[in-house]
C-alpha cells in the first residue's frame, strides 16, 4: 500500500532526479562562460574552457589505466592548476580524490598511501624527497605521475615513469563522466591531522561537497565572478570545498605556490581579489609585510579565517589595511568549515570592543548545515542558552562526513546520540551563536575551576608586542594544573615575563593568570594552526 496519494504513479527516473555532485558546476562554467578566466597562476592563464577540457582529459587517461569506482588516487601537490583538475578529473572517473598534505613526514604520508589504497600518485616534483622515502616505506606501491610546475624554481627528483602534461595530454577531452552512480559515492578522503596515533581517513560524498561548495557561495556572499586567492591549502579539507565553489559562480582561481606577504599583496592589486581564506597565519604575514612589500588594494578584500578567534587587536589592523575579516568554523568532519559569524548591520555601532567580542563568537550554522547545537554530552540534552553553560558543540546534516575509512568504532564513537560530536566545548549564547571555549582537552582545570585557553590567548593578543600566543596546562602538584603561556613577539619587538604578567593581571581573573610564561617559535601545522600537543609536552619540562 502507498504511504500517500503522492507516492502513486510518481516514481524516481532519469527525467527528474540525478545524484547531486559538484562535478557540474564545472561543466556548466565552461558550457556558459567558456571564455572566462578560470585560473592564473604566474604567467599562465586558462579559460574555463580549457579548464573542463584538460579535467576530461585526466579523467579519460586515469579511466584508461583502469581507475573507477572507488579507486583512490593521491596527489602530493601545491595550490597549482593541477590541484584544481584533481579535484574534477579524479571523481569524473568515480574515483575517490585523496590530497596529501605536503608538510607531513614520510611515514605518515606512506600509512596514508597505504591506509586509502592508492592506485596512483600524482606528485609535485618539490616534494620529492618525501615521496621517494614514503614509496620506499609503503606497501601499496601506487604509479607515480610527476607534475613538473613552471612556478617551482628549485630542484626535485622525478620518481615516475609519466609526466603529468603528457599524461593529460594522452587523455580525450570527449570522455563522458561516469560517476556518480549515487550521490552518496565517496568523493574525496582526508586524513586527520593525526596528532595521537594514526591519523584519521575523512570520507566525502558527492551530496555534502556539492551543497558545502553551494553553502560557501551564499555565506561568503559571491556574487558572479569573483576572484579568489588560494592561501588556504587545497590539501586542507580540499581547500574547504572552494575549488567546487568558484566553478558555481565562474569565479577565478588565483593559485599561489607560497604564502609570501609580497606575492599576497601583488596579487590582490594585479588581479583584483576579491576573496581568500586562511589561518590566523596568514593574517600575520599580511599584516607584518615591510613597507615595500605592500600595495595599495583596489577595494575591500573579504578574508574567511577558522582556527582560534582573530584577538581585536588583530580584527581592527586587518579592517585598517582594507580586509573584513569573517569568522568561520568546522573540522575536517563537516567539509571544512559549516558554520559562520553572521554578522548584523546593527553591530556596526558598537564600540570596537564589543565588536570585537561579537566577531570572536563562532556563529551559527551554514545554510547547508540541518543542525548546530552545544549539548551535554552524557544526556545530550541542550546547554541552556546562557552564553556560560558549558558543552559539546556538535553537528547534523548532509555535510557532515560518511564516516572513518576501515574505522567502524571511531566512527560509531563520533556519531553517537544521532549528532556528529566535534570534541570542541563551547556556550549558546541567548540569541543562537554559538561561541568556542576550548577543545576539551584543552581546557585547564586548575583548583577545580575550569579556564579556557582562548580566553588567556585572547587578553595575551592584546598586548602590543604579541605576534602569537598559545596557553596549555602545565603540571602542578598543588593546583592539578596551571596555565602556562607560550608567547612569540612580534619582529623586532621586546617583553619580559613580569612584564607579561602583570598585563594578564589586568585583564583577567587571579586563577586565569599564567603561572609560567615561555618567548619562543610556535609549533605550527602546514595549516598554521598551532600544535598544543607538542607545547603541552614542553610544559611539562618548563622550570622542572
Amino acid at each position: 500500500m502507498p504511504s500517500s496519494i503522492y507516492d502513486v504513479d510518481l516514481d524516481r527516473n532519469p527525467a527528474n532526479h540525478r545524484p547531486l555532485t559538484p562535478l557540474g558546476f564545472l561543466e556548466r562554467a565552461a558550457a556558459t562562460h567558456p571564455d572566462r578566466t578560470a585560473i592564473v597562476h604566474g604567467a599562465l592563464r586558462r579559460t574555463y574552457r580549457d579548464f573542463h577540457a584538460r579535467s576530461k582529459k585526466l579523467a579519460s587517461a586515469l579511466a584508461a589505466l583502469g581507475i573507477g569506482r572507488g579507486d583512490t588516487v593521491a596527489a602530493m601537490l601545491a595550490n597549482t592548476p593541477a590541484m584544481l583538475e584533481c579535484h574534477y578529473g579524479v571523481p569524473m572517473t568515480g574515483g575517490v580524490l585523496n590530497t596529501l598534505n605536503t608538510r607531513l613526514d614520510p611515514a605518515i604520508i606512506a600509512f596514508s598511501l597505504d591506509h586509502g589504497e592508492a592506485k596512483v600518485l600524482i606528485t609535485d616534483r618539490e616534494f620529492s624527497k618525501t615521496i621517494k622515502a614514503a614509496l620506499a616505506l609503503c606497501k601499496a606501491k601506487p604509479l607515480v605521475i610527476d607534475y613538473d610546475d613552471p612556478e617551482f624554481a628549485g630542484e626535485g627528483e622525478r620518481l615516475g615513469s609519466l609526466d603529468y602534461e603528457a599524461f593529460v595530454a594522452s587523455g580525450s577531452e570527449d570522455y563522458e563522466r561516469s560517476a556518480p552512480g549515487d550521490e552518496w559515492d565517496a568523493i574525496t578522503l582526508n586524513y586527520t591531522s593525526g596528532t595521537t596515533g594514526n591519523p584519521k581517513g575523512v570520507v566525502y560524498h558527492h551530496r555534502g561537497a556539492y551543497l558545502l561548495a553551494q553553502g560557501n557561495v551564499l555565506t561568503c556572499g559571491m556574487g558572479k565572478h569573483p576572484v579568489y586567492l588560494w592561501t588556504l591549502p587545497m590539501f586542507h579539507c580540499n581547500g574547504w570545498c572552494f575549488p567546487w565553489s568558484i566553478s558555481l559562480v565562474a569565479g577565478t582561481h588565483v593559485c599561489l605556490r607560497q604564502v609570501r606577504a609580497k606575492a599576497m599583496y601583488d596579487a590582490v592589486a594585479d588581479h583584483g581579489v576579491t576573496h581568500l581564506c586562511g589561518a590566523p597565519i596568514v593574517m600575520s604575514t599580511l599584516l607584518n609585510a615591510l613597507p615595500a612589500e605592500k600595495r595599495p588594494l583596489p577595494h575591500v578584500v573579504e578574508f574567511f579565517t577558522a582556527a582560534a578567534p582573530p584577538p581585536e587587536a588583530v580584527l581592527a589592523a586587518m579592517k585598517e589595511a582594507g580586509f573584513n575579516v569573517t569568522h568561520l568554523y568546522g573540522l575536517t568532519e563537516t567539509y571544512g568549515p559549516s558554520v559562520v559569524n553572521d554578522w548584523h548591520e546593527a553591530w556596526d555601532a558598537l564600540p570596537l570592543d564589543q565588536q570585537a567580542a561579537k566577531k570572536a563568537r563562532q556563529g551559527v550554522r551554514y545554510p547547508s548545515l540541518e543542525g548546530l547545537a552545544v549539548k551535554d554530552p552524557t544526556t545530550m540534552a541542550d546547554v541552556p542558552a546562557d552564553g556560560t553553560t558549558l558543552g559539546e558543540v556538535m553537528m547534523r546534516g548532509n555535510v557532515v562526513m560518511k564516516g572513518y575509512l576501515k574505522n567502524r568504532a571511531a566512527s560509531d564513537d563520533a556519531f553517537a546520540g544521532g549528532w556528529f560530536r566535534s570534541g570542541d566545548l563551547g556556550v549558546m549564547h541567548p540569541d543562537g551563536y554559538v561561541q568556542l571555549k576550548d577543545r576539551s582537552k584543552d581546557i585547564i582545570i586548575s583548583g577545580g575551576e575550569n579556564i579556557s585557553s582562548i580566553e588567556v590567548e585572547d587578553a595575551l593578543f592584546k598586548h602590543p608586542a604579541v605576534q602569537a600566543a598559545a596557553v596549555v596546562a602545565k603540571p602542578d602538584e598543588k593546583w592539578g594544573e596551571t596555565p602556562c603561556a607560550f608567547i612569540e613577539l612580534k619582529p623586532g619587538a621586546t617583553a619580559g615575563v613580569d612584564e607579561i604578567i602583570d598585563w594578564c593581571r589586568k585583564h583577567l581573573a587571579g586563577y586565569k593568570i599564567p603561572r609560567t610564561v615561555v618567548f619562543t617559535e610556535l609549533p605550527k601545522t602546514s595549516t598554521g594552526k598551532i600544535q598544543k600537543f607538542k607545547l603541552r609536552e614542553m610544559a611539562k619540562d618548563v622550570g622542572a
